[in-house]
This record gives C-alpha cells, structure tokens and sequence, in this order.
C-alpha cells in the first residue's frame, strides 16, 4: 500500500466522526433526490400509461339531450378521431351504514362500440347484465370506503323514482382517479361520493333517454386543434343545451394529478439542491480545517518528493470517501423509501398496479450530483493544501497579532470569568471562522423550519376553509334551478335552523381585451349578507359579493391577467347563454380554486331570470340531523349533499395526508442534517483547538473550564446563529410558494411560532448532545500526546 493510501486511512480513522456526519448529510440529500425524482417520474409514467390503456378521453361535453345520430355528426368534425356517447347523471344513494345521503355519478357502459373511451378496470366481480336494470358497477375507492363487495344493496332516486341496485363489480377509471364531484367540491370523500356504471340501455330507460344521451368524450387526431374541435363542438351542441365543451387539462381529476407532478418537479429540485449545496459547505469546513492541522504533514511529503498534484488528489479522496459511502447509502435508502411511497400513491391516485421501477440513470445521477457538491466544497481546500511550499508548511503558523478591541477598550470583559473571556476573544478576533461556523448552524435552522412549514401551511388552508369560509352544516345543490318555493321547504326540513340560497352557473370567462385569455369556471351567486359561505382571502379579511361586478381570486385573475376595474367577457353556459361584459370590481387573494363570486340578486339580472337557486346552504341542528337525512336520501330535485365535516375529513384524508407523507421524510432528513452540522462544528472546534486546550489544563486550570470554554464558544455560535437561520428559513418557505402554485390550491406563506420553536429546540438538542459527545472527548485527552503533535 502507497504511503499516501495509508495516511488517507489514518486519517479517515482519525477524523472518522466528522467524516460520519459527512456522509450522513449526503446520504439524506441523495435520498431526497432519489425519492423525489424518482416519484416525479413514477407519476408521469403511471398516469400516461393509465391514460394510454384506459383510452381516456381528450375533450369533455355535457348537454340536455341529443338523439344518438348526433354523435355521429360529431364524428365528422376534422381531427376528431374517437367519440363515445354516454348517459352521465348525479343521483343520491343510500349507503347501508352511512346516516348521511351520498352522491353518485352514473355513467353508461358502452354499448357496441369498440372498446370505447375512459375504459373502467375491473378490480372484483363483473360488468353488469347489459339489459338489467338493478345491477351496477361502483368504483374500488368507494366500494372500499363503504365496505362494500359484490352483492352488496344500495338504494338510489333515479329520475324521482326509488331503486334497488345491486353491486356486481368493483372497477377503477382513468377520469376518476381524483375522485370528485365538481363544482363547489375540491377535495374527495370515498365515502359519501363515488362513480357508478351501469348498461346504457336500463340507464336511459330510467331517465327517458332512449336513442339519445347527454354526455359526450372524444379524443382527437395527431396533429388536430383542440380549440377549433371545441369550437365547432359547441355550435353543434348549442341546440341541445350544452353548457360548453372543455379540454383534458380542465377536467378536475388530471389537473389534480398533473399539480401533483408539477409539485413534486419543483420540491424534487429545489430542496435536494439545498441538501447538497450545505453539504458541499460542510465539506469545505471540514477539509479546509484539516489542512490547517496538517501542515507539519504537507510539508514533511512535499520534502519527501510528493508534488502538487499528488498531495491535492490525496485530500479529494479523502473528501470523496465519506461522499461515496453516504452516496451509496443513500441510493439504496432512496430507493426504499421511493417504492413504499409509489405503493401510497398508486393507492391514493387509484392507479391500476403499476410496478415501481428504478431508473438507475437517475441514482447514477444523484450520486455525480452529490460527488460534484464534494469536489466543489473541497476544491478551495484542496488548492490551499497543494500551494503550500515545504519550507513554509514546515514552521508552525506565525501567531496572530493581536491587539486591544473595542470590547477589551470598554471594560466590558473585566466582569466576566476569565474562561468567558477566552471564549468571546476568540470569536471576536477570528470573525470569518465564527461567521462560517455560525452560518453552517444557520443554514440547519433555516432547512428545518423549511421542512416543517408544509404542516403550518395545511393547517392554516384547513382554518380558512372549514372555519371562515365553508360555515354551513350541510350544502344541498339541485338538479336544475328551482324557484323560491324550494328554499321554503329548505327551511322546513327538519333540524334546518337557517337557510342561505345559492346560484351557480358553469361560464366561460375571458379577458374583454386579450380574448385569448379564456378560462372555465363556475359564477356563484350569493347574498350580500351571507354568513354561511363567504369569501375569505388569505389574511382572514371577509369580502363581502359586490352589487356591480364580479370579485374572484387572485388564481383566477392571473390567468385572464386582469384586475380591479378590468372588463371580463362572461359566456354563461346555461338558460339562455348571454354573454354580458362585467368590471372586476375586487380580487381576492384566496387560497381554494378559481371560481367568481356576485350578489345574488345582481347574477340573476346578469342570467336575465327570475329569483332561480341552484340550491341552498343550511345550517343544522345536530339532533335533527338524522331526520334531515332521512328526508334529502328520498327528495328526487336533490342531486347532491355536501356535508362541511365530510369534507374537512376529505380534506385530512387527501392534501393534509399527502403533505404528511412528503413533510415528515423532510423534516427527518433535515433534524439528521442540522444534528451532523452542529455536531462537525464542535468536533472540528476540538480537533483545532486540543493544543490549546491542553495546554490550558497544564497550566492548572480544571476540565471543567477547559470545556465550558470549548461549549461555551459553540453554544455561543449556535445562538448567534438562531435568528439568521429562522429568517433564511422563512426566505426558503417563500421562494416555495412562489414556485408552487396551482388553479385547485395555493399554499399560503404562514410559518407558526411552533415551528420556529421546533427548529430551535432541535438545534439545541443536537448542540446539546454534540456537546456531550465531545465533553467526553475533552475529558479524555491525552496532554503529552497532545501536547507532543497537532495529529
């Protein structure tokens, strides 16, 4: 073995703990990486190959009513290449075991056309009898949430009329892997919402569809326009009462999936660079601290004949040894940790089992990445070792001149011990070291309140929407407008203490002077004096619905790229679709969707209709709500019930259960990286100062003091450290939600007084046991050997 092999094992020995928190910290950034990345990819792979086998559709329609000879029409129009005609209703279920009505959304089974579109995959069971008029098809989320199995009864209204179904099969579809109703409802409930398929044939019958449909997907062409097919799709479909045909990118199940993968683009970036950018620093310190002990050693090999580039490739290998062990820990720990979380999102996506497979190109490249952070980190290091001439290195540092500062000048350190005047003239006369020091112990902060943010953010976004906004009990939405006499029996139903009518109407909104600025969205109509749902902003400000103009999000009003006193083109999509010009009266920074918002009486004057509601919002006595119930489940003008606490634990289930997954793993990863920091930082210390050290307890004084002096000037570091490392914290929670934000939600930049505290008290804790770590080390020196060599 070469001389230079085994000092590079002496030393890796030597300096074995410090190397050890080294190759943690980069063994938490590759694994971050790996699992990031790899889940971006697993996402995109699963959902395009999900699209591709279950044909799912590419342009979306609904209507009234059309004769089937439409369809073929359709077929017609240039760069269309598939349409499937279908039967899509709401219908309320009485679910055994669940005292609240839930909704479900019937769709038809093709009925001889090919394999068809947004193909349902079986799970359990079969598809139903095409000619039988009580069996159906119910999605596996829904089947699961409610315990049911084939040959499971569920009750349902179809058309005012009672039913009995019975389930035969369990199924999966790719326009239903975030499983939600629509409209006002952004967040799933499995238990209370589910999609149901039946035979086209029972299904038309029940509604008085026959020869015809109201529901219509199609896929295009290579090469064809969206925006013309559409475009032509909508004067076809006019007549029939369409209420607007859209693309795959508004439909709410891929936007949602599609926002999942542009998160995990961004959080797969963003925080394994930061990962390694302080890994790189803390191999910079503790190479570039090495060295400085070692120039006895450098210049005894430069005598001995070892040039420049020998003694610099010496030192990168000895950074590049604990960068490689930690490297390939943390391939294999990412790639444990990326199969268990495809497993939870092929669970949560209801994907059909699509087998995790690593790209080992990408952990090739998660490891280059963190080696390149190595070399860069050790690089300066490295070039001060190699530049050191033998006659130089041989004589010990000149020692540092030193004078009288103003804090000596001021009398201020005469009433402090002498070992805490040691402790403060060190930082004071060395200010770039305890700069370097204290911002390694900053940069942990900041990683942790970083980390730890995402929870702050959920539940502030659960405050504002189940606390501010969404204050009714129950939500009931009808299957067309109805006249005032409806919310009169609102009020009646039992348990009802107060009612809030509600319009909405599907729109198509664009910018009056930028046409090409075109969204779909929903316009609500509330009243002015509303209590029950309101318009709530980020800061908890209430905006009341204005009489003249619009108010909508700030989401929204970034897309048309208009604001306050800017003229909008509303197309209502409904009724007798006019399509007035409306002011942006007020935009409203909210967290939740992209929807607008008008008095109640200034939408009807808009839609040119009498006082019509879409359906009311209600306030419920608990003891009556059983009753209320029991009522809504039999009431056939009712197509859907939202019920604020199903909600929030929709919510809870979905995007709090999804942050959870990917925080928690942050937050480990990041305690690990700011205990290896703090921990390198006092090892280092000691490693510097042991000469020093020593020599102070032969000259009498006690271990005692000799540690308080050591601990002393790192509690001190970490300190000072604390402030500097919650703001560039609080800085790295900004630029995150400055890079994420999607139509269906937007993080908030809400950081608590919980999770500052967190960040400081792990901090502390690592200090802490660094500090007994190395009180140990203390307790142990040898003072001859010591005394005798810097090594």
């Amino acid at each position: 073995m070469r001389a230079l092999d085994r000092k590079l094992w002496r030393d890796l020995v030597h300096w074995r703990s410090q190397f050890i928190a080294v190759a943690i910290v980069v063994a938490s950034g590759v694994a971050l990486f790996a699992t990031l990345r790899s889940m971006n990819g697993y996402l995109v792979n699963a959902q395009q190959s999900y699209y591709a086998q279950g044909r799912f559709a590419q342009v979306f329609a609904r209507f009234k009513q059309a004769p089937l000879n439409v369809a073929r029409r359709v077929e017609m129009i240039p760069g269309v290449a598939a349409v499937e005609p279908r039967i899509v209703a709401d219908v309320l279920l009485d679910v055994a075991g669940l005292e609240e009505p839930a909704t479900g959304r019937l769709v038809s089974l093709p009925v001889g056309r090919g394999p068809g579109l947004n193909v349902p995959f079986l799970r359990r069971g079969r598809l139903p009898h095409p000619r039988s008029p009580r069996e159906i098809l119910v999605s596996d989320a829904f089947a699961r949430a409610n315990g049911l199995v084939p040959g499971s009864k569920l009750g349902a209204i179809l058309h005012g009329r009672w039913q009995l179904f019975t389930v035969v099969g369990t199924a999966i579809s790719p326009e239903f892997i975030y499983e939600i109703r629509g409209g006002a409802d952004i967040f799933p409930d499995n238990r209370r919402f589910g999609a149901l398929w039946m035979s086209y044939r029972p299904l038309a019958a029940a509604f008085d569809l026959e020869g015809s449909f109201n529901d219509l997907v199609l896929t295009l062409a290579p090469g064809a326009s969206e925006r013309d097919v559409i475009a032509r799709l909508d004067r076809m479909l006019e007549p029939y009462g369409g209420v607007g045909a859209f693309g795959r990118e508004d439909h709410i199940s891929h936007r949602f999936v599609s926002d999942e993968i542009a998160e995990t683009e961004v959080t797969s970036i963003l925080l394994p660079t930061i990962f390694l950018l302080v890994t790189a620093f803390l191999l910079h310190l503790v190479i570039l601290r090495l060295v400085a002990t070692q120039r006895e050693e450098i210049a005894v090999l430069r005598a001995f004949g070892y040039g420049k580039g020998a003694i610099a490739a010496h030192y990168l290998e000895l950074a590049l040894v604990p960068v490689a062990i930690g490297s390939l820990a943390g391939a294999a720990l990412g790639y444990w940790f990326a199969t268990g979380l495809a497993a939870v999102y092929a669970r949560f996506f209801q994907f059909p089992k699509v087998k995790f497979s690593a790209d080992p190109w990408l952990f090739l490249a998660a490891i280059a990445i963190a080696g390149g952070a190595a070399l860069a980190g050790a690089f300066g290091a490295v070039r001060r070792a190699a530049a050191l001439a033998p006659a130089e290195a041989m004589r010990p540092e000149a020692p540092a001149r030193f004078h009288a500062g103003a804090l000596e000048r001021s009398g201020a350190l005469h009433w402090v011990s002498p070992a805490a005047r040691i402790v403060i003239r060190h930082l004071v006369r060395r200010p770039v070291r305890a700069i370097l020091s204290s911002l390694a112990i900053a940069f942990a902060v900041a990683i942790l309140v970083a980390g730890r943010f995402g929870f702050d953010a959920v539940d502030w976004m659960k405050q504002v929407q189940f606390g501010r906004v969404q204050r009714e009990d129950v939500a009931v939405t009808f299957g067309e407008a109805q006249s005032p006499a409806a919310l009169y029996e609102l009020a009646h139903l039992p348990g009802v203490l107060r009612v809030e009518p509600f319009r909405s109407v599907p729109v198509r909104v664009s910018n009056a002077k930028a046409g090409d600025r075109v969204h779909r969205t929903e316009l609500l109509g509330i009243e002015g004096n509303a209590e029950l749902r309101r318009t709530v902003d980020a800061d908890l400000r209430v905006h009341r619905p204005p009489r003249g103009g619009v108010m909508m999000g700030r989401a929204l009003a970034r897309i048309l790229r208009v604001g306050p006193g800017d003229r909008v083109v509303i197309e209502v999509l409904e009724g007798l679709r006019p399509v007035p010009e409306a002011t942006v009266a007020a935009v409203v920074d909210d967290l939740f969707g992209t929807s607008m918002t008008m008095e109640l009486g200034a939408l009807h004057r808009l839609l040119r209709e009498g006082d019509t509601l879409s359906g009311g919002f209600l306030a419920v006595d608990p003891k009556g709500s059983a009753d209320l119930y029991a009522r809504l489940k039999r009431l056939p003008s009712v197509s859907g019930v939202g019920v604020r606490e199903s909600a929030l634990r929709g919510f809870e289930r979905t995007i709090a259960e999804s942050f959870t997954i990917s925080i928690t793993s942050l937050v480990l990863f990041a305690a690990v990286i700011a205990s290896g920091m703090v921990y390198n930082g006092a090892r280092i210390a000691l490693s510097e100062r042991g000469r020093e050290l020593a020599s102070l307890r032969v000259l009498g004084f006690y271990r005692a003091e000799v540690t308080k002096m050591l601990l002393g000037e790192q509690a001190l570091l970490t300190l000072l450290a604390i402030a500097p490392g919650l703001a560039l914290g609080y800085a790295l929670c900004a630029l995150m939600v400055l890079r994420f934000q999607s139509e269906l939600f937007r993080i908030p930049l809400v950081v608590s007084v919980t999770t500052l505290a967190f960040a400081t008290l792990t901090v502390a804790v690592a200090a802490s046991l660094s500090a007994l770590a190395v009180r140990r080390r203390i307790h142990r020196l040898d003072l001859i050997q010591v005394l005798k060599t810097r090594e």
